[in-house]
Order: C-alpha cells, then structure tokens, then sequence
C-alpha cells in the first residue's frame, strides 16, 4: 500500500481532531482540512480501502491499528520538528506548527532518528502538547482544566494550547498567553478578561476554551 501526503494528513487530522475530543466524522475532516466535502469523501473511501480506518453506521471515523500506526509516526515526526525549530532554530512557538507541517512529509527515518537522539525523548512541544495522542479526559486526569473553567482571580499556570490556528497562537502570544505563563482570570462574562505580566487583556469563551491550565496551590 502506498502512503500519500494526503493519506497522511487525513489519518493525522484524524487522530488530532479526536485527541480533541470530537466525534470525527466526514464534515468534520472538511473543517479541519479545509477542503470540499466531495474530496473527503473520496479520500474516506481510499482509506477505508486500505484498511486505515472503520466507518460506523451513523458516520463516525476511527483508525485502525494500521491507521494508528501512521497517524503515530507522523505527530512524532512533527513534534520532533517543532522541539527542533524552536530549540535549536529559536522559532518563535506561535510559528513552530505551520513550518512542521510543511517539513514533516520531507523529513527520512534517519534523520528522524537523529532528531530523536538530539532532542531527547518525554518532552512537550513548544505549545506545551505531550507527544502522541492526548484527550480532553486525559488532559483532565492530569489536573487540567480549559481556561474558562478557571476560578475569578485564581491564578494558574498555562499548560498547553491548541497549536492549529495561527491567528488564534498570535494573539495568545501578544496577551502573553503562553505555555509556562501564570495568568487569572479578572471578568468571566460572554468574553473574558485575561491577566497576565500585569497586562489585562479579552478573550472569547471559544478561545479560552482551547488553553489548558494547572491551578496554582498556595
């Protein structure tokens, strides 16, 4: 069987939409890939030729072992390359997933492996994301918790970030909303009003949604 770079984004997209927590299904492949609903649904057929993934009865999409498999090489394969452009490279960690995305396709097994000696293994990327695949259950088994679930004036420290929207990565970054920061919670309304180094700044429920925070015990 051969792997294309498209079957290789759609088995990832797979994976990430579901570490998300969403029920993956062929319109949801359509937003997270921005492409046609007709080209979903003839990669979904490719793939379920291949044995790389199920399709129940009411649509839902989950990967095989073999689609697994795949899925799981490629997200190591990326997050080695983002550790490498913001370690090594300094790349500034709002930037880091869109050049991993294009370089992951690219990068052999050897080099690959060389990464893997360089950088170590156990770490998270610069948005603060285990490596492979991670749930909102798992998230929360660990002692997170979405931003806009945290307290008024709590102070907690910012964990990870949803890492596939740029625009939404830069603003964080400007509000200094980053992994490793301690920001609070000052207004809980339709949008919030977000503390940190001292610098208040609004952010929507949707956005707070995709920041995962630690409380900070005094």
């Amino acid at each position: 069987m051969r792997i294309t770079i498209s079957k290789e984004n759609y088995v990832k997209a797979i994976a990430e939409a579901a570490s998300e927590g969403e029920t993956v299904k062929a319109v949801t492949l359509t937003r997270w890939l921005h492409v046609s609903a007709p080209a979903v649904t003839m990669a979904i057929k490719r793939l379920k030729r291949d044995g790389l993934i199920h399709v129940a009865q009411e649509g839902q999409i989950t990967l095989t072992t073999a689609g697994c498999e795949i899925a799981s090489r490629l997200m190591n394969r990326h997050h080695l390359i983002e550790r490498m452009l913001a370690e090594i490279f300094g790349l500034e960690w709002y930037k880091v997933h869109d050049e991993a995305e294009q370089m992951e396709h690219a990068v052999s097994a050897d080099f690959e492996r060389k990464l893997a000696e360089k950088l170590g293994s156990g770490q998270v990327c610069p948005h603060g994301n285990i490596l492979g695949m991670d749930s909102p259950g798992a998230r929360r088994r660990r002692g997170l918790q979405p931003l806009d679930e945290a307290g008024v004036n709590q102070p907690v420290a910012v964990v990870s970030v949803f890492e596939r929207d740029r625009k939404l990565l830069e603003y964080l970054d400007r509000a200094g909303i980053r992994p490793g920061a301690t920001v609070a919670l000052t207004i809980k309304s339709d949008d919030f009003e977000v503390r940190a180094n001292g610098n208040a700044s609004r952010i929507s429920r949707a956005a707070a949604s995709k920041v995962w925070v630690k409380t900070i015990q005094p």
